[in-house]
């Protein structure tokens, strides 16, 4: 399976990088811009790339051993870039970036709950070595009341049929726990189904992405990452983040504005970046993805 990074051109030449350059990848996926990063600059500037997942590591150790890149590989969450660098003795960094995507990899082949298209472990987590105090998708459905539930799928999903699903799920589970994602489809199609008929998204859309950013607490992360990103930014240092919904998109928005309006930062695309016609048609996934980036100033 390949992965295609979305807005890769526009990501790189964005940063603008320079030869020496301590680069963070914080969300490595299939590894797309740090190998374009690789391609460009070769050993010439440091990356450290950050990811939850093993997978997603072993992967992007595999596809650079041979490239004689200058590469450290972290096995964390990107939230923990502050503690991480530190570890590596680094004091600041010059470019960090989030892609915020899952990549194809985690779709189709994690086996563990992300897509709704496939019968699989409702777990939905980044981590693949799960301990007994990591968060599932599974125990949020068989666990959580009724109005938690309903609160998450509307306030992370932007469902609005919210109240209703959270009903279903909590007499369904009644009978028997929710184990697997199309256990998960099965309870949905029955509430919502009849509502997305003729619609582009699938009924299942919605619910699926709150409780993967629940699962993950992504955007509580998402805010930690650029914050303490921000802090161990050099002066003129740049940080690109790449968002696929809106609740992303608002809050990458709204942090860097406040630091444009406390005069840390200052925008270097007024207005995100989008996909031109031609990627979208070659990777339909990028239809959603928008591209910001700020520069520290002070």
């Amino acid at each position: 399976m390949r992965h295609i990074s979305v807005l890769l051109k526009e990501t790189i030449d964005g940063l603008g990088l320079k030869e020496g350059d301590i680069i963070v990848d914080g969300t490595l996926g299939g590894g797309g811009h740090t190998l374009e990063i690789i391609k460009r600059f070769s050993s010439k500037v440091k990356i450290i790339g950050f990811d939850l997942d093993i997978d997603a590591i072993n992967r992007v150790k595999d596809l650079t051993k041979d490239k004689g890149a200058d590469i450290v590989l972290v096995n964390n969450g990107f939230e923990e870039i502050d503690r991480e660098i530190k570890r590596l003795n680094i004091d600041k960094i010059n470019r960090l970036i989030l892609d915020l995507g899952f990549s194809s990899f985690q779709l189709e082949e994690s086996g563990r709950g992300f897509s709704f298209l496939k019968n699989e472990p409702l777990l939905m987590t980044l981590k693949k070595d799960l301990t007994d105090e990591d968060l599932t998708a599974k125990e949020i459905v068989n666990d959580w009341a009724e109005e938690s539930l309903a609160d998450i799928i509307y306030g992370f999903g932007e469902e609005k049929y919210a109240r209703k699903i959270a009903k279903a799920i909590v007499l369904a589970r009644q009978d028997k726990k929710i184990e697997t994602t199309f256990d998960l489809v099965s309870i949905l199609e029955k509430v919502v189904g009849r509502f997305y008929k003729g619609r582009k998204i699938h009924f299942a859309t919605k619910t699926f992405q709150a409780l993967r950013i629940a699962t993950n607490r992504e955007l509580e992360n998402l805010e930690k990452v650029l914050d303490r990103g921000f802090q161990n930014l050099s002066l003129g240092g740049r940080i690109a983040v790449i968002t696929f919904h809106s609740l992303e998109d608002r809050l990458v928005k709204r942090k860097f504005r406040d630091l444009v309006q406390q005069g840390q930062a200052k925008l270097i695309n007024k207005k995100p970046i989008i996909p031109k016609e031609t990627e979208e048609k070659e990777n339909p996934r990028s239809r959603s993805a928008k591209l910001r980036l700020i520069e520290k100033i002070i």
